[in-house]
């Protein structure tokens, strides 16, 4: 094709559209600051100390089961779970200090100390593992990342993170697609230490939260299970709360007041 008919074709192309050459360039999103970029997904959920409550669904290719629980968090290393609904589940709590994880038990009355050897383990039967409740990783401090490029699956901007030397965890690393203003992550890949993809965060329904606006829905699928997913939803949140320290401590644990 001659190149000024192809030239021709394609300007007619974005006319056709609703967009002149000159103005389909101005409206191609700029390049967003990567250190604006890592600094708002590390502060997206964390605040000083914070109340939620959250529903969260396992889904499998055998059954669906839904659990909503309330969730206290102090700093980073401070937590506490409590599963309010169904009934039977109700009273089952896990608290998290520092690096530390117990699990409380209120049919037996029992609380246990998860050990090391169980930090992949999967927890309350879903696709989060007992290791995801305790590591809280920084993207600006704990991975080397860049802005990759335009992602076109989902649409936005495509940061890569790998691991820097010496970081203890499961991802060698992280590609998180942002949206085209860089504030907000659309889908979040994983790859192990052998660079192969792991599993998939997709974050979606996008709402103000005591101020903020977040994702309010998060799934997460497993490339290696096929027909399973977990979906974790906030309800509500309340960032900059008054949570005493007293919250995270194991008599608290087994009260669950």
């Amino acid at each position: 094709m001659p190149r000024a008919l192809h030239a021709l074709l394609a300007g007619l192309l974005l006319t056709a559209s609703g967009l002149s050459p000159s103005i389909a360039a101005a409206q191609s999103p700029p390049r967003p600051d990567l250190a604006q970029v890592l600094r708002r997904l590390d502060d997206l959920y964390r605040s000083g100390a914070s109340i939620g409550r959250v529903e969260l669904t396992v889904e499998t290719p055998r059954l669906s089961r839904t659990l909503r629980m309330r969730i206290w968090t102090r700093g980073l290393d401070r937590s506490l779970i409590v599963i309010e609904a169904p009934a039977r589940e109700r009273g089952t709590s896990t608290l998290r200090v520092d690096r530390n994880l117990w699990n409380y038990m209120p049919r037996i009355s029992r609380t246990i100390r998860i050990p090391p050897s169980m930090m992949l383990s999967s927890w309350m039967g879903s696709d989060f593992t007992n290791d995801d409740l305790v590591r809280e990783a920084s993207y600006a401090e704990d991975y080397n990342c860049s802005v990759a490029g335009r992602s076109t699956r989902p649409v936005g901007w495509l940061i890569r993170c790998e691991a820097r030397e010496g970081l203890v965890g499961l991802w060698k690393r992280l590609e998180m697609v942002v949206d085209d203003s860089g504030t907000l992550p659309i889908e979040a890949r994983y790859y192990d230490r052998r660079l192969r993809h792991a599993r998939t965060m997709r974050f979606d329904q996008v709402r103000e939260m005591d101020g903020r606006r977040i994702p309010t829905r998060m799934t997460l699928v497993p490339v290696d299970r096929q027909g399973h997913r977990t979906v974790m939803r906030y309800l509500d949140l309340d960032f900059d709360a008054s949570v005493p320290e007293s919250t995270f401590s194991l008599s608290r644990l087994e009260r669950n007041r």
